[in-house]
């Protein structure tokens, strides 16, 4: 039996390919997990040992079903976007949804589904208005967003990704997205 259903939505960047660390701290809960990667993360990730831990396809793209031909979501319970990019984080609060994993994500956003955000990006990025814009405009939705000293994970100086790669938080972003938030904004 089950505890729930948890999205990953990968984006391509460094950490992407720890993602079976997540998949594992969610299965260690009784979760069932599904991924879903961005085109770029295709390339982080091993879509093969994904799928072999979670039993469910890697998707990247709009599929039909085999049901009626009627493209299909499951029943999501929890939603983590980790790691996502500069350009994901402010595609995602303008309101861009030009992928299936920027389409699925909003609409789940929009369902009220509990969604945790690790944005994994520079310290000159970050300081970019239109990115401080779109984490504001996340969290006034509700999206918890990790990222800045509160949260004990701030945005790495150029250049030094990878050494920031193996203290990402994807356990800390586990429990925000299934424990629950008093304080989360519904729409």
């Amino acid at each position: 039996m089950t505890s729930g259903h948890l999205r990953i939505v990968v984006c391509g960047a460094g950490p992407a390919a720890d993602v079976l660390r997540l998949v594992e701290a969610a299965q260690e809960q009784s979760w069932a997990t599904t991924v879903v990667a961005t085109t770029s993360a295709l390339d982080f990730i091993d879509a093969s040992a994904v799928t072999g831990l979670t039993g469910n396809p890697v998707r990247s793209s709009y599929q039909t079903s085999d049901v009626g031909g009627r493209r299909t979501l499951p029943p999501v319970d929890a939603v983590i976007i980790a790691p996502a990019t500069y350009n994901t984080v402010n595609k995602l609060a303008c309101g861009v949804a030009d992928t299936y994993p920027l389409t699925s994500t909003a609409e789940l956003i929009g369902r009220g589904v509990p969604t945790v955000i690790v944005p994994f990006v520079n310290a000159a990025l970050a300081a970019r208005a239109p990115f401080q814009r779109s984490i504001a405009d996340l969290r006034a939705e509700g999206v918890r967003v990790i990222s800045g000293p509160n949260d004990d994970w701030t945005p790495h100086p150029p250049g030094t990704g990878t050494d920031r790669q193996a203290a990402f938080p994807w356990r800390k972003a586990f429990r925000l997205a299934v424990e629950p938030d008093q304080h989360r904004a519904r729409p």
